[in-house]
């Protein structure tokens, strides 16, 4: 018992972030191997911290949001426009890659006869529909349900409201963003923690002998995101820097993108995000915005998911596939991973979306989405890890530019 208490207060105080969440990463697995009963009940923490984060980021959002804009002085700019553009390219390149992985290491699966009983999008359509009908969402609904398009919606309009407020109700704001930042920072703080938990139940429910059979479509999957991670991306940055972009990359996948991987939510890791954006001296301004959407639309994690899951299904089928349609492909899985939830297999539902470019029936494609919860352990870990620290990449290379400029 000593020794848990231990272990619990170095994750908790000892050392940097980054060095406890390692610790914590490797207990995690320690316990899960040498007693999967305790590693089960450790499970408990990590639920705790990942219901934490879902639970401050929408109150952050909200609040940050609203108080930069109230409190934005005139003349001061901001990158909003270039990290969109960013973010927009760099979900589209992130597609494109995976249609060449695909074409390269095609990939065929074995299909079983279940597929699930979720119910995906039926068009591209109903993707934009429901981006729209989220910008309208009741605020008090957008803040209990995590919808942060809709959030980020009413935060905007109230702060050019109380732009032109007295200076008390500015400072009110101001004051009120320090509180809730005051909060995450202590979520943040418990990391460590629950990520220990999340290994620690992962590995002993699940261990990795269910991945084997598709190893190839993982290595696939996770070949592309890698490229993304570490030439696409970084080559955008130079474009946008003009210098070494890779201590900001690693930077942003140590102290973002690992605990993404484990909280395997967008959404849940915004706190974290706006915590890196801090340290990094960006404009508060800029990162109080473009981090909670690119939780939302900067999906290219997801649009190398859907877009090679797509595939696998096509190469498995025999379909003959042209230059033009894999571009199209390229195009719908990108527009497609702006709409995916930013939660657990968020993207996994769009699959039938494109699947249905080719013609292939639901039932198929729901299997498909199948083999993705299948291989979920570790494909959508890598997905969110990807995703989320691409959004603090993003940001930096658009203030570091305007701060060349300058």
């Amino acid at each position: 018992m000593n020794q848990t208490q231990s272990l619990m207060l170095r994750l908790f105080y000892g050392g940097s972030l980054v060095t406890r969440i390692l610790i914590g990463i490797v207990a995690g697995a320690a316990l899960a191997v040498l007693a999967p009963a305790a590693a089960g009940s450790a499970g408990l923490l990590g639920s705790l911290f990942v219901g934490a984060l879902k639970a401050v980021a929408p109150v952050l959002v909200f609040v940050l949001v609203m108080s930069s804009i109230a409190n934005h002085k005139k003349g001061e700019q901001t990158s909003i426009k270039p990290i969109l553009y960013l973010y927009l390219l760099g979900t589209f390149a992130a597609a494109l890659t995976a249609v060449l992985m695909s074409f390269i290491f095609p990939t065929e699966l074995v299909l079983a006869s279940h597929g699930g009983e979720a119910s995906p999008p039926e068009g591209i359509g109903e993707v934009l529909r429901t981006l729209v009908f989220n910008i309208v969402d009741n605020p008090v609904n957008a803040l209990l349900t995590g919808n942060f398009i809709g959030v980020l919606a009413w935060a905007v309009g109230l702060g050019l409201a109380f732009h032109h407020a007295g200076d008390s109700t500015k400072t009110l704001l101001n004051d009120l963003s320090v509180g809730v930042s005051a909060i995450v920072k202590f979520v943040i703080r418990l990391a460590p923690v629950g990520i220990f938990g999340l290994v620690a139940e992962t590995i002993a429910s699940t261990g990795f002998e269910a991945l084997w059979g598709y190893a190839h479509l993982l290595g696939v999957l996770l070949g592309a995101m890698l490229i993304i991670a570490l030439v696409v991306n970084p080559l955008l940055v130079y474009l946008k820097i003009r210098r070494n972009p890779y201590p900001l990359v690693l930077q942003c996948l140590r102290e973002s993108g690992v605990t993404a991987f484990f909280t395997r939510s967008s959404a849940a890791n915004i706190p974290v995000n706006m915590e890196l954006c801090k340290k990094l001296k960006l404009h508060e301004d800029t990162y109080s915005v473009s981090i909670p959407l690119g939780a939302t639309i900067n999906m290219g994690g997801a649009a190398i998911t859907i877009t090679v899951l797509t595939l696998a299904a096509v190469h498995t089928l025999g379909i003959e596939v042209d230059i033009m349609t894999a571009l199209l492909l390229s195009v719908v899985a990108a527009v497609s991973a702006c709409g995916a939830s930013g939660v657990a297999g968020g993207s996994l539902l769009l699959i039938p979306l494109a699947c249905s470019l080719f013609g292939i029936p639901n039932d198929i494609a729901m299997q498909v989405v199948a083999v993705g919860f299948i291989i979920g352990v570790l494909q959508d870990s890598a997905e969110t890890g990807l995703n989320s620290s691409t959004d603090v990449l993003f940001t930096a290379a658009a203030c570091m530019a305007d701060e060349n400029k300058n």
